[in-house]
């Protein structure tokens, strides 16, 4: 039995799309002068990885001559990047860890 008095009413609904962010890569850059042991060290403290997974990235990274290390948003990934590379310096390697746009 239909109820008088109620109004049918059609409700559109605008979906936003929302963009993801962009990500970045953080890469390990390969240098003949750090010790393996030290850049093991800085993965597992600023990308908290395991001492097996940070010794597979700093192997990589040795024989291929960069590894990536993981993949953040840009602000995130430059953060970890300069974080990981200012580790090295205070302690007078050259380490280094830059940043890319993930494809």
């Amino acid at each position: 039995m239909p109820m008088s008095g109620t109004d049918e009413k059609t409700v559109t609904k605008t979906r936003v799309k929302v963009e993801r962010p962009r990500l970045h890569k953080v890469i390990l850059v390969n240098d003949d002068y750090t010790p393996r042991e030290f850049v093991i060290m800085v993965l597992k403290a600023v990308f908290s990885m395991s001492e097996d997974q940070a010794a597979r990235v700093m192997i990589t990274a040795h024989t291929r001559g960069t590894c990536v290390v993981a993949v953040y948003t840009a602000e995130i990934a430059e953060t970890k990047a300069t974080e990981a590379t200012d580790a090295g310096r205070s302690a007078g390697y050259p380490l280094l860890f830059t940043t890319e746009p993930e494809e």
